[in-house]
């Protein structure tokens, strides 16, 4: 198993769904219709983050996502997306598998 699944498996507490996430992505785990929008939404944010509005942001309400645990996957989206654009950058290679 690689490294990043075993932080994944870590990370979610349900080793079955970290297997499935790491194995087949979002669009084929058993996640519900909620977290399914947050993920075509962070989707979305990584590689399109231009085409983004405030249609993408009422979606996610309407999956039951309030404004703390948006702004909060924003963040977080955001984040790992910088970091990534930064090693990329600077030609940092990727941990290797263990």
């Amino acid at each position: 198993m690689a490294a990043h699944a075993h932080d994944l498996r870590v990370e979610v507490g349900e080793p079955e769904l970290a297997d499935s996430l790491a194995r087949e992505g979002w669009e084929s785990a058993p996640l519900d219709e909620a977290e399914r929008a947050l993920c075509a939404w962070a989707e979305k944010l990584t590689r399109t983050p231009g085409a983004m509005g405030e249609e993408d942001v009422r979606r996610l309400r309407g999956h039951g996502w309030d404004d703390a645990a948006i702004h909060h996957a924003a963040q977080v989206v955001a984040y790992f997306n910088y970091v990534n654009r930064i090693a990329d950058g600077l030609g940092v290679d990727p941990e290797p598998a263990s």
